[in-house]
């Protein structure tokens, strides 16, 4: 948590570049920014530590604003990032979420599309529409709503400001609440078409544009084998999508409880190109016993998959040496999977990165890189304007399900505890929807309310 707000306080500092179009550093709501009346948030309060709290209420502060009533929100892994303080500029009683959709209650005079009673789904980043980036549908790298002096100087560039996550990403208050003011809201907002649930919606925001994004970035093709580090939503989903791009197997590497949750979940007609491998049934690193890299070997006819994508993260080390390094600031990331992906693919195979690395690794394996050719892909963080609409038409016309990978339906009041689950992947917790007491009522196949 120091570090964290030390990295904020030096970007205060410093100050923001002026980039930003719209306002940076309203991760709550006070004063100029918040009504006297209050609402229901999930705040940020320190290194592994969120409350529910009563706050106070967004109001609208520039003409392109528009505050959403929230009906439905979710957890994302790369949430627990914030929670675990791995991503910098976190500060005490910022509201988290990222992924959320509702109902429109007020909008600013600049306003022209989006209408108040109308249900939208905001896209998880924050974008101007109108710059070189923005024209050509890649929202996630939107060059007006992050003005972040920080992030320009670790990167070499600024990605698209992001709701409720961090102020390294302009700092905007998240949609884990009540309401949520959305900047620039003819851009950010999609209408939910009459058919179409919540429930179902609502993970257009990021899961689904983010794992259909690692595919096609990647570049899966017919006859494919793939691998998909991680299987929780966005490994699962991906899963989804290399079948619908006609690769030949999909091997998980993963562990319980997540591995069995595929397994029940997977499509039965495609149950044949199901793999599962356990990585901690296995050895790492250089040794003579099973590996994750030699069990690819194995089930791809000894030279590995044609590609692999990396749902998980960087956060995560497996051996002493990373969680050493990382522990001591040495690097923010360990490179494990990364290798274990160079390594396993076949020669001149295809690497996609989806799961959040921060900043700097070590031991990296670039001579593996080098010697087989091995394309490795910043799958960035996905553009969700360029796909949202072909994504939703797959909801309207049943092609997609999105319901496949929720596990839980909870409410608001309980998202403290449903953090805590969620990391220790209790209950068989996969994706939540997590209601309010806006919500509508829940569409058929919504898991029953849990309580906690």
């Amino acid at each position: 948590m120091a570090a964290s707000q030390a990295a904020y306080a030096a970007e205060k500092a410093i100050g923001h570049d002026g980039s930003s179009i719209t306002a940076q550093d309203v991760s709550s709501y006070s004063g100029e920014t918040g009504k006297d009346e209050t609402m229901k948030a999930l705040c940020w309060m320190g290194k592994n530590t969120v409350e529910v709290r009563d706050v106070p209420k967004p109001k609208i502060i520039e003409p392109n604003d528009v505050i959403l009533k929230v009906t439905g929100s979710t957890i994302c892994g790369s949430d627990l990032h914030l929670y675990h303080g791995t991503v910098i500029q976190m500060s005490k009683g910022d509201i988290l979420g990222h992924e959320f959709c509702g109902i429109v209650d007020e909008v600013g005079s600049a306003i022209k599309k989006v209408k108040k009673g109308k249900r939208y789904v905001a896209s998880f980043q924050i974008a101007c529409g109108d710059c070189f980036f923005c024209k050509q549908k890649l929202s996630s790298q939107c060059e007006k709503t992050n003005s972040n002096t920080t992030e320009h100087a670790m990167y070499g560039g600024q990605t698209a400001g992001m709701f409720g996550y961090s102020h390294f990403t302009g700092g905007y208050a998240g949609g884990q609440a009540e309401y949520v003011r959305v900047p620039l809201g003819d851009v950010n907002l999609l209408e939910i078409p009459e058919g179409v649930p919540d429930e179902k919606a609502l993970y257009l925001s990021d899961v689904l544009a983010t794992s259909y994004n690692a595919v096609h970035d990647t570049a899966v093709y017919p006859g494919d084998q793939v691998a998909i580090f991680g299987a929780g939503p966005i490994g699962q989903m991906a899963g989804i999508f290399a079948v619908k791009a006609e690769a030949s197997k999909i091997i998980f590497v993963d562990t319980e409880p997540r591995l069995t949750f595929i397994k029940e979940r997977w499509p039965a007609k495609h149950a044949d190109k199901l793999e599962l491998v356990d990585y901690k049934k296995l050895s790492f690193g250089v040794t003579n016993k099973p590996t994750v890299v030699s069990k690819l070997k194995e089930l791809c006819g000894g030279r590995g998959p044609d590609a692999a994508i990396e749902c998980a993260a960087g956060e995560y080390a497996k051996g002493w040496m990373h969680w050493l390094e990382m522990a001591i600031g040495a690097e923010t990331d360990t490179s494990e999977i990364i290798n274990e992906m160079i390594e396993g693919v076949r020669n001149f195979g295809r690497c996609g990165v989806t799961g959040v690395y921060v900043g700097y690794t070590n031991h990296f394996n670039i001579g593996s890189l080098m010697e087989r050719g091995i394309r490795l892909i910043g799958n960035g963080q996905a553009p969700v304007h360029k796909y949202w609409d072909e994504l939703l038409k797959m909801i309207q016309d049943g092609e997609l399900d999105p319901l496949q990978m929720v596990s839980h339906r909870v409410r608001i009041e309980d998202m403290d505890k449903v953090y805590a689950k969620f990391e220790k992947r209790e209950d068989g917790m996969q994706k939540v929807f997590v209601e309010t007491k806006f919500s509508l009522p829940a569409c058929a196949g919504s898991p029953q309310l849990t309580r906690y």
